[in-house]
């Protein structure tokens, strides 16, 4: 009798425990400040939201400058989301799990994403999307070299497609042309039938010729107004005094589209210029299109390195440095068989 009331003492505890929540590796940020503030941590695995949002399984996941400038507060004032949070906008990965309101996508699928921070992002094992970040992933890639494309592919095309209208015949100068935006923006301009003068430092003046480069400029070496006229459109994800220097190797009606600061309009105006400054945004067709591409050959991706999730920390180290070349990718798990 002892021995079957102790069973019934134990049942309920047993009958009410709870079972254990799903957990995923990710890097985790408490706080702002340097690289080392990047946690490598278990956390609880997303749930897609009100049938419109994607989950999926994480392969790789792409590192950008942006993150950088996220996790040192620089955006603090302007951000609504709370901390712990994960950083990360680029991923490729297999779908895992689909909301019933998701008609493009179904489990198993292979996507690539720039998905949106406000949601967590891509430093982990799983992450979320809506059909409008996700595109199939391009068959002549793998996983790490489609988590290198979505922001910086999108970056380079909305700034010279959407905003700039570049078209054949025309004059593009880019500045940085060896590093993520820069190496699409090349192979996109020469796409469209452009001229195509890009900056890059010594060591990726042959880079910038293999992408397409009509002319290289060595910036260590070269001012670019010396060798730069009559330019049409600019790209600058430099800022600074290069992007002062450039109004004045531009054409009356030129457009300057910068990554990193506002175009002056006063500057604009007396010279007869027009220039925006552009953050790019999610575009799940925009990301077929350039995935085409890619199968098509027109497009090459240039990965310089990738870490294991667990050093997301000397990946922002490298990135910090400001001179990748191409991009740097988080390995996350491997391909899939």
């Amino acid at each position: 009798m002892k021995f079957l009331a102790g069973i019934a003492a134990i049942l309920p505890s047993v009958s009410l425990a709870q079972p254990a929540k799903p957990t995923m590796k990710a890097i985790v940020l408490h706080e702002y400040g340097g690289p080392e503030v990047l946690k490598y941590e278990d956390v609880p695995r997303p749930k897609p939201k009100e049938d419109q949002i994607l989950a999926r399984r994480v392969i790789a996941a792409g590192v950008n400058p942006v993150d950088g400038m996220i996790r040192s507060g620089m955006f603090a004032k302007d951000e609504k989301t709370a901390f712990p949070r994960i950083l990360g906008a680029d991923i490729a990965g297999v779908v895992e799990k689909t909301g019933s309101k998701i008609t493009k996508f179904k489990a198993g699928d292979a996507v690539y994403a720039y998905i949106s921070l406000d949601n967590e992002g891509g430093y982990a094992e799983y992450a979320l999307a809506t059909e409008n970040e996700a595109s199939p992933k391009p068959k002549s890639l793998d996983y790490v070299e489609a988590a290198a494309v979505p922001v910086v592919a999108l970056t380079a095309w909305q700034a010279l497609i959407d905003t700039a209208k570049l078209s054949a015949g025309e004059t593009v100068l880019i500045h940085g042309g060896s590093g993520g935006v820069g190496t699409f923006a090349i192979q996109i301009a020469k796409g469209r039938g452009a001229k195509v003068i890009a900056t890059a430092s010594t060591a990726n003046q042959d880079l910038l010729k293999q992408l397409g480069a009509d002319v290289a400029i060595d910036y260590t070496k070269t001012k670019f107004e010396d060798i730069a006229k009559d330019v049409d459109v600019v790209l600058d994800s430099v800022g600074k005094d290069t992007l002062a220097r450039s109004y004045g190797v531009m054409k009356k009606g030129g457009f300057i589209v910068s990554l990193v600061a506002r175009p002056d309009q006063a500057e604009l105006a007396k010279r007869g210029l027009r220039g925006a400054s552009l953050s790019a945004e999610p575009n799940s067709n925009e990301l077929a299109e350039i995935g085409n591409l890619i199968d098509e050959k027109k497009i090459r991706v240039i990965v310089s390195q990738t870490f294991p999730l667990s050093e997301a920390r000397k990946a922002h180290e490298q990135v910090a440095t400001g001179h990748t070349r191409g991009k740097i990718v988080l390995k996350v798990a491997d391909e899939p068989k």
